[in-house]
């Protein structure tokens, strides 16, 4: 199934003194720390990162302290009376400035003045965005037989309806107990599964007896680029439900197909069409979103690489399944019940919603579609002819404007059944019946 920092250096510079009076130094603007992302897990077979038990709270923050700007100096050649007059007044206007002084006569300089807000490229400030987006966030605990799970989860509706991944809440089936906690809350409430999709790793779960809860809004993760900005927020290490962890990064890649297993059992999913980012993502992440710089979901994090399969380490690699992905598959997973993994047709292609990126990059001609990047030997799609660089712009005469909708259609329909499948191949329009097989096992 396809698709979900740093080390802060600090140093304080103290203000050189003069001989006479000085005006005190006005606010201090400080540069903000940048956090650098990281990530553990399996490669290729990539641990979906999310979950976080309650053994794994281990560590603690990082707390970023930044240097003062160091004051100007300026000798005053006024009268003493002038000069008293002009010190009075730079500490009322200077920021709230204060001093203090140690037995050795050192005078410490400091502001009570905020820190200066981390900024995202389009100049929103990313503390802005956060408060925004936390009000629809929530911990998710999942106990069964003294086993516990730990995840991240968003709030769809008003009435309670959460959306999470599958992994996240699969130790609640058939027994167990899952409990959410609001961000900026103590307070456990009770939830029940709605319905889930493992070969999609999303479910649906609800808040029991809620309401007027605040939805997330979803943004058009069928739009986002390679380079845009990007927020990830979630439960990391479950190191203290209703108070997730942020971080900061760029969308990495689009398209890409991994399978992702988890630690705690050998059942994997291979998952499609998913978004790659360097922001940090952490086990207790998944489930949570991946916001773009105007603080819309875009992404629901599930997956980080750790290790390739030659043993060396892979860095800063996250995957996120599409806000798009997730609205199609709202509909079935609300009339409950479980989806099967061997459900639905197979056609063997990986692919990728086409971008003005992508275009460009391989001179190709539709304005929308989704390209095939891999053709699977010996799959229904290698046998129908269809080959890497085709776009596909309809099946069954269907306009077809992302990646998320070929992979819709597709399981739609039965192992066996044909559909027909319209491609761009360079300025030539080819329509191919594609005998739709089982997915592999």
């Amino acid at each position: 199934m396809s698709d979900d920092s740093g080390t802060d250096e600090s140093s304080d510079n103290l203000p050189a003194t003069a001989p006479g009076p000085l005006v005190p130094p006005g606010p201090t603007e400080p540069v903000p720390a940048v956090p650098s992302p990281d990530a553990t897990s399996t490669w290729p077979s990539l641990p979906l990162e999310p979950r976080s038990t309650s053994s794994s709270n281990e560590g603690g923050p990082t707390r970023a302290q930044e240097p003062p700007s160091r004051p100007s100096r300026r000798r005053t050649w006024v009268l003493p009376a002038v000069v008293l007059l002009a010190a009075i007044l730079g500490g009322i206007i200077g920021g709230k400035v204060s001093s203090s002084s140690s037995s050795n006569g050192l005078t410490i300089v400091r502001t009570d003045n905020s820190p200066a807000a981390a900024r995202l490229p389009n100049g929103v400030a990313i503390p802005t965005l956060v408060q925004r987006a936390l009000p629809s966030i929530v911990s998710i605990d999942v106990r069964n037989q003294g086993t516990e799970d730990q995840g991240t989860g968003m709030i769809i509706s008003s009435d309670g309806l959460v959306m999470t991944n599958n992994h996240v809440i699969a130790l609640g089936v058939g027994g167990g107990t899952i409990t959410v906690t609001r961000s900026g809350s103590t307070k456990t409430l009770p939830a029940v599964l709605v319905g889930r999709d493992p070969s999609n790793d999303v479910a649906l779960l609800r808040i029991e007896n809620a309401s007027n809860l605040p939805p997330v809004t979803f943004g058009n993760s069928s739009k986002v680029q390679v380079g845009d900005a990007a927020v990830a927020i979630g439960n990391a290490l479950g190191l203290a439900a209703g108070t997730p962890t942020v971080t900061q990064g760029i969308i990495s890649a689009l398209g890409r197909t991994v399978t992702a297993g988890d630690s705690s059992s050998s059942s994997t999913e291979t998952l499609t069409n998913m978004i790659q980012t360097d922001a940090a993502i952490n086990p207790g992440n998944s489930g949570g979103p991946l916001l773009d710089a105007a603080g819309d979901v875009i992404g629901m994090n599930t997956a980080v690489a750790g290790n390739t399969s030659s043993g060396s380490s892979a860095q800063n690699i996250g995957f996120a399944i599409p806000s798009a992905r997730i609205e199609l598959l709202l509909p079935e997973l609300e009339k409950g019940g479980t989806a099967s993994p061997s459900t639905g047709g197979y056609m063997g292609v990986e692919i990728s919603t086409l971008t003005p990126d992508l275009r460009t990059q391989y001179n190709l001609t539709p304005t929308s579609g989704a390209v095939i990047l891999v053709v699977q030997s010996g799959s229904p799609a290698a046998k129908a002819g269809l080959a890497q660089g085709d776009v596909i712009v309809a099946i069954d005469g269907k306009a077809i404007s992302s990646a998320d909708q070929v992979t819709q259609i597709t399981k739609s329909h039965k192992p066996g059944q044909v559909i027909q499948v319209t491609v761009m191949r360079g300025s030539r329009r080819l329509t191919v019946p594609v005998t739709l097989g089982s997915p592999p096992s």
